[in-house]
């Protein structure tokens, strides 16, 4: 059976997923989410390496891709609500959460609130939250600043600057539109999901977790270092690979230096 996609119907929100197995796929399970603005396939890397032994899902997150572009509740509880929504709908007791960013602070949330359902967790460039409000603002800012729609992907690729392979994979969610490329996201949304994570440093939620746990750093990431001195010493177990030269979108601009350390984690007794 090829890829397909599923989808969950939420109180508020359509959840779209790729699912890469069968239903009656009994291989270990792994599901990939995205960060902010991002997408599901963005995970084309990690799905490709990863599904010959496990069952893989990388959903699109609400607000996000092909899912309900401008739901109600953007809080983060929707967010973990979303996640056990597509495991239910799996008939999957439990999985591998593999998170980046924000959706690592999804993956996170999931394992303090939902222990039960989470094997394992990765969390890809993600801290505990409690970012400067300032912060939330200026990257909220910087999507409604996005000049959409673009003529093509090179205006695009132009526009967004920065490492190519990062470029290439924002270019890649884009929707193209008779009148050119648009970003799947709503700005304003996306601000207000943000906030929500922005609230505290979730600390209690981390010290909770019992699921086996791996943070992966970029050299040139943006967890702050004292939240990562932090993470270790409430849980001491925690493994930390950080991945050289690599920045906040490791897994795309260093998915052959990640593979090999999610792999190793993943067959780890």
């Amino acid at each position: 059976m090829g890829d397909g996609w599923g989808r969950v119907e939420r109180p508020d929100a359509e959840i779209w997923f790729l699912d890469t197995g069968p239903t009656d796929d009994e291989r270990p399970l792994v599901v990939l989410l995205h960060g902010l603005a991002g997408y599901a396939l963005e995970w084309g890397s990690t799905i490709a390496a990863l599904r010959e032994d496990f069952r893989v899902v990388a959903v699109d997150q609400r607000g996000h891709g092909s899912s309900t572009r401008r739901p109600d509740d953007v809080s983060p509880a929707a967010y973990v609500a979303d996640v056990v929504a597509v495991l239910d709908d799996l008939d999957a007791t439990s999985a591998t959460l593999v998170g980046q960013s924000m959706g690592g602070h999804t993956a996170m949330l999931v394992a303090s609130h939902h222990p039960d359902r989470v094997d394992r967790l990765v969390l890809v460039e993600a801290g505990l939250g409690g970012d400067d409000p300032g912060g939330v603002e200026a990257v909220t800012r910087w999507l409604r600043g996005w000049p959409a729609p673009f003529a093509d992907r090179e205006e695009f690729l132009a526009f967004f600057g920065g490492q190519r392979l990062v470029a290439e994979g924002w270019a890649d969610g884009l929707d193209e539109r008779d009148d050119g490329l648009w970003p799947r996201w709503d700005a304003d949304t996306l601000g207000r999901a943000l906030a929500g994570i922005s609230t505290h440093e979730h600390v209690d939620e981390w010290a909770r977790i019992t699921a086996p746990t791996l943070v992966v750093r970029g050299e040139h990431g943006s967890i702050p270092e004292r939240q990562v001195e932090t993470m270790r010493a409430l849980r001491p177990g925690t493994q930390l690979a950080v991945l050289s030269g690599a920045g906040h979108d490791l897994h795309l601009e260093a998915a052959d230096a990640l593979l090999p350390v999610l792999r190793r984690f993943l067959a780890d007794d």
